[in-house]
């Protein structure tokens, strides 16, 4: 061959390799669009759709939790009925178990109340007071721990019962926040909360009034507008707790057989 060849030659041996490079990211791109593909099925990996699945399913299992609570009501009622029936004991032991049933929160109560209303501050809340810093999301929002200062200071106010929205709580019962959500013995809120109580509504005023965790709640309400009110009630029905009453507890790993 001639120089004139070799020089011809010597470029196209060192542009193979760009050549392959560039076949393996037509390649590689290719991948990625078929496993996005495969991933998605089609659809949109992009939207909300999984979330909305997600909270699709969950006010399902808590309309589910709901009739099955009202089925174990009424189960409950029956078993009650006929050991009224057949239990032959005497009128004393029976005034105690009503005392006992009234004190479990499982006996319908009716009596002076108030109501606690909790609610999230109105959106896009700014400082509404000199010389407070802007909010943080977190400012803005009801928590779990307002809510449980809300039931501790009701309860220390003397209260006969409580609900939080439409269920009496009863010795295990858990006021959970999860997100921007209450869930209560398997059923899911949002905001606004209500707690109500029967007592004597100027001990439970007062008691609201003296504690700390409220107190300081109070200064988010006026600082970024976080929802409190409190109703009086000359006369409120709290229902009986409905749900099911059994213990659930962690049991001890049996130890390994050598």
């Amino acid at each position: 061959m001639s120089n004139s060849d070799d020089s011809s030659a010597g470029p196209r041996r060192r542009a193979r390799p760009v050549r392959l490079l560039t076949a393996a990211v037509f390649a590689l791109a290719g991948l990625i669009f078929v496993t996005s593909f495969n991933t998605s099925k089609g659809t949109n990996i992009r939207t909300d759709a999984s979330l909305l699945k997600l909270s699709d399913l969950i006010q399902e299992r808590s309309q589910n939790n709901l009739e099955l609570e009202k089925s174990t009501a009424t189960a409950r009622d029956q078993v009650d009925a006929l050991a009224a029936r057949d239990n032959g004991s005497t009128r004393a032991e029976e005034a105690k178990l009503a005392a006992l049933r009234a004190a479990s929160g499982t006996e319908e109560i009716t009596g002076k109340a108030v109501t606690v209303t909790l609610n999230d501050a109105p959106p896009n809340a700014t400082a509404r007071i000199p010389n407070v810093p802007e909010p943080q999301p977190n400012d803005l929002v009801i928590h779990q721990q307002d809510l449980q200062a809300v039931v501790n200071a009701l309860w220390q106010g003397g209260a006969q019962g409580i609900q939080v929205m439409d269920q009496r709580l009863i010795s295990t019962s858990a006021v959970r926040c999860v997100g921007n959500t209450l869930i209560l013995q398997g059923r899911v809120y949002s905001p606004p909360y209500k707690v109500s109580a029967v007592g004597d509504p100027g001990a439970l005023k007062k008691a609201l009034a003296a504690s700390p965790a409220l107190q300081n709640y109070q200064l988010y309400v006026n600082a970024y507008g976080l929802g409190w009110k409190v109703d009086e009630h000359k006369a409120l029905t709290l229902p009986g707790y409905s749900g099911t009453v059994d213990l659930h507890y962690a049991k001890p790993l049996e130890p390994a057989t050598p």
